[in-house]
């Protein structure tokens, strides 16, 4: 049964924050909000919890997870950026896009795409997950809260409460945020940025345009 705690959005309890870190370091999955919908979030390194958390978004090894990062100098040891992507990358965050990257050997292979050495990276623009990832010290492993079978991301953390309470060891409820998922760019195949899912993140704020 998840644990709910009810934070601050803007001033989150730190004891709050401490309990789900230490629920996370446990082994446990979580529901956290982000600027841009729900999600769950796992320990990187915990094998199990991994494939709880892909079970509870009804993906298999093949759907990009996301490791959640407090800032960039984080996010380097986790991906391979040229001067080019880590202009972008800068411009774009703290921020409502995840950045499709080659992995770096930090990285557990069971974690990245089978195929392609693929991780999806970003740094959210939300002072709870900012101050939750504070207190865990790492990256989380993360991917969109939208239920299997939905189409669209939860953000609202009763609703996520009702529907998937046995499968989740805490929520934590900051209030509603965005009803809308990141906009995904995959920098990996090649010079040029290919959009994958447009998303709350704005290209044009990013002097993109791609169809």
């Amino acid at each position: 049964m998840a644990q709910l705690f009810e934070v601050h959005p803007d001033n989150p309890q730190p004891r709050f924050l401490r309990q789900c870190a230490q629920m996370l370091q446990a082994g446990g999955i979580g529901a956290v909000p982000t600027d841009s919908s729900y999600a769950f979030v796992c320990h990187l390194n915990d094998k199990a919890a991994a494939e709880a958390l892909r079970r509870v978004r009804g993906v298999d090894e093949k759907h990009h997870l996301t490791l959640l990062c407090r800032d960039l100098s984080e996010l380097a040891t986790y991906a391979m950026v040229d001067n080019r992507q880590y202009r972008l990358l800068k411009l774009a965050t703290p921020g409502a896009y995840t950045f499709i990257l080659p992995a770096t050997k930090e990285v557990p292979r069971r974690l990245s795409h089978p195929s392609r050495r693929t991780i999806g990276l970003r740094v959210p623009e939300h002072r709870v997950i900012q101050d939750l990832l504070a207190q865990f010290g790492e990256p989380l492993l993360s991917t969109t809260l939208i239920p299997p079978g939905d189409s669209e991301p939860l953000n609202d953390a009763a609703e996520v409460c009702e529907r998937l309470d046995r499968q989740l060891q805490f929520v934590l409820d900051a209030g509603a945020c965005p009803a809308q998922p990141t906009t995904v760019l995959d920098l990996s195949q090649g010079d040029e940025p290919v959009l994958v899912r447009q998303g709350r993140g704005d290209l044009a704020a990013l002097g993109l345009q791609l169809g």
